[in-house]
């Protein structure tokens, strides 16, 4: 599959090990080359800012619509909504699932967002412990699926574990991506047979139905947005805060930092989601024979691009290992970047800037008590994250 100027590995980034602190792993790679062929699943990996970058911009060459998976059924499956599409018919799609998250919108709900969280975090941190990933992240964006988006009650217990699957079968198909599919296809079976008598009216997901009423989409297109609507929105903004307490559990220096001058929050948001992306890797397909650095892509195959090992790149980060609130790290690439770069980010720094907001009235310092990590072939965070608050 490659040709004679372009390194090999025999990695498995999907391995149990790996998984758990994939970091050695990606020096590794960076250090080998641009693009590396990954014996083990069959793929190029791309593990450099730079490149992962320009493979996320250059869709004509590094395409969705093949789907981002990687395993052929998952692809077949997500073809033509916004996961499994490249424009024109992208940026259509996109159109619509963005409106109502637009700058204007969010400055609309962040009163709303900023209540909830008061709440929340008023009550957690007067009972002096919570666990972060269970009883603190997923508030609000359970919160945002249930009165925003506007989907019943109905089947919402299941939807952490949906989006949990759902980015299991986008990894290779290994065990982990096998064993998630029955439960994932909950998700797209929820979204086929939602009835639209049972939403909200004027909630986000009415609102992409209208659309196809106006014969912007077709009515499959609209359950598909359903999806982006669920899972992206769910699972990489809970995995974001829980890491965010988890960094500064571990680097109190750093908390009293940003106490100290609140107006670093911007800086520290990104700089927590470059250090520990909730999103590690997709793919793209190769469209036609394409060059990086001497190393040839042919066309045909499939590429993964390592959000995780892009935002640890020394060549772009001084320091790349150290979690500094003062770096300016808002070109990290935990959301990816160009066409298909996630539209609902706006959405995920408005949560975590809210609940970190919270946090910092009130706690002067965290204190790990227990901590286990979730093994997800495309996500990176902890499923639990237990901490008393002082």
């Amino acid at each position: 599959m490659t040709d004679m100027c372009t390194p090999e590995s025999d990695l498995d980034l999907f391995d149990d090990a790996v998984l758990q602190d994939p970091y050695a792993a990606y020096q590794q790679l960076r250090d080998a080359g641009p693009v590396v062929w990954m014996r083990a699943t069959q793929m190029f990996a791309i593990p450099r800012f730079a490149d992962v970058k320009e493979a996320l911009r250059n869709w004509q060459v590094f395409s969705s619509a093949h789907g981002a998976a990687m395993n052929d059924p998952v692809n077949a499956a997500i073809a033509g909504n916004t996961l499994g599409s490249d424009p024109p018919l992208h940026g259509q799609l996109r159109g619509v699932l963005s409106r109502p998250l637009g700058p204007e919108a969010m400055r609309a709900i962040t009163g709303q967002l900023e209540a909830e969280a008061e709440q929340l975090v008023a009550g957690l941190v007067a009972r002096g412990h919570f666990d972060a990933a269970t009883e603190l992240a997923p508030h609000l964006p359970v919160t945002v699926i249930s009165h925003l988006v506007g989907l019943p009650e109905r089947g919402r217990e299941r939807m952490l574990d949906w989006g949990q699957a759902a980015f299991n079968t986008l990894g290779p198909m290994n065990a982990r991506c096998q064993g998630s599919f029955d439960i994932a296809m909950g998700l797209v079976n929820y979204a086929q047979t939602l009835a639209r008598a049972d939403l909200k009216p004027g909630g986000w997901a009415a609102q992409a139905f209208e659309a196809a009423d106006r014969g912007e989409i077709t009515e499959a297109q609209a359950r598909g947005l359903l999806l982006d609507y669920v899972g992206p929105s769910l699972d990489t903004t809970i995995l974001a805060i829980t890491s965010a307490v988890w960094l500064f559990a571990l680097h109190p220096e750093a908390w009293e930092a940003l106490r100290a001058n609140t107006g670093l929050l911007p800086q520290a948001i990104n700089e927590v989601l470059r250090l520990e992306s909730p999103i590690q890797v997709f793919s793209r397909y190769v469209v036609s024979d394409h060059e990086i650095e001497g190393c040839q892509l042919p066309a045909g195959s499939r590429a993964m691009v390592l959000y995780g090992s892009a935002n640890r790149d020394e060549r772009q980060w001084p320091e790349p290992e150290r979690f500094d609130i003062g770096r300016k790290a808002a070109e990290q690439l935990a959301f990816g970047f160009g066409p298909h770069q996630c539209v609902g980010l706006p959405l995920a720094r408005l949560e975590m800037r809210v609940v970190l907001a919270a946090l910092l009235r009130r706690v002067r310092r965290f204190e790990i008590r227990d901590v286990q990590r979730e093994l997800n072939n495309t996500l990176r965070g902890l499923k639990r994250c237990e901490v008393t608050v002082l």
